[in-house]
């Protein structure tokens, strides 16, 4: 276990996610539709026929948003756009996660936070989607993490409105300690010494009152942004999986994690040494500053 962090990005991070105070009350505004105010929406048109529709773009990048029948995609250079997907639109998958490799999917999969490449043909209406390809270790990710924060279980969702009416006004934190977990170059696999931390962890902070957890992955400088990026992303979402999973830690005690990429970094970039510090996640554990000691 590392020493506490007190980097001015991280209170930064903490000030920007302090409301609402958990992970998952951030995750249902955007299910709820948060972003749909920038999202069109076609009204007493039909849909043509794909058959009918001239080509359109092919897009590649994350799904940042969800309304209806319309997902956002955010490409690596940040621009939206939306597309209109329904009951002809292709899902694929390639991986072998619970044996959907290849198989067409439900719409339903296209998650908030998922990585895909989306073929559009398009019409005076707006870009349909006639089929979505996405990696199926990312829908297992992006699964985990919407079904850890989903507030329509009503266990969680008595927990939370617990937990936010001791916490949500308060936008200041003590991190009472921070553990760091390695990986090895470009892979955002845990090795057993880490998921033995990450459990000794959760342990501990059980013991704490109102604690809460905040997962930040990072990478080394190796690697374009964007792949970091995503890399940050992933890392960060294996350790949410192992803590929920494996160490019991309860969702609604989590707060949203976070990719940095190659931001903030441990140690130099420079030496192989210092490279292999900054293939991180750090979880923090934090008690309100108004709770503490309570």
């Amino acid at each position: 276990m590392s020493a506490v962090s007190r980097s001015p990005k991280l209170l930064l991070l903490l000030t920007m996610l302090a409301v609402p105070a958990t992970g998952s009350l951030a995750m249902q505004a955007q299910d709820e539709g948060a972003e749909s105010d920038v999202m069109a929406t076609v009204y007493g048109e039909r849909i043509p026929d794909p058959s009918q529709m001239a080509k359109g773009p092919e897009l590649e990048g994350i799904i940042s948003a969800r309304s209806g029948n319309q997902i956002q995609v955010t490409t690596a250079d940040g621009v939206k756009t939306v597309v209109i997907v329904n009951e002809n639109t292709r899902v694929k998958s390639s991986g072998g996660f619970l044996g959907l490799s290849r198989n067409k999917l439900a719409t339903d999969a296209l998650l908030n936070g998922l990585p895909v490449k989306v073929d559009t043909r398009q019409w005076e209406g707006g870009l349909f989607a006639s089929e979505v390809d996405l990696k199926s270790k990312d829908l297992r990710t992006a699964s985990m993490i919407h079904t850890g924060t989903d507030q329509r279980f009503a266990e969680q969702t008595a927990a939370t409105e617990a937990l936010r009416s001791r916490v949500g006004d308060i936008d200041q934190y003590n991190v009472k300690n921070t553990t760091n977990v390695n990986f090895d170059v470009g892979k955002a696999v845990l090795s057993a010494q880490a998921k033995a931390d990450l459990c000794a962890t959760a342990a501990a902070a059980e013991a704490m009152d109102n604690a809460l957890l905040l997962v930040v992955g990072y990478t080394d400088s190796t690697g374009s942004q964007e792949f970091n990026q995503m890399l940050s992303e992933k890392r960060a979402g294996a350790v949410v999986n192992h803590l929920q999973q494996a160490c019991g830690w309860k969702p609604y005690r989590m707060l949203t994690p976070t990719g940095m990429a190659e931001a903030d970094p441990a140690a130099d970039n420079e030496t192989p040494e210092g490279k292999a510090q900054n293939r991180r996640v750090a979880v923090n554990v934090l008690v309100s500053k108004g709770l503490d000691g309570m």
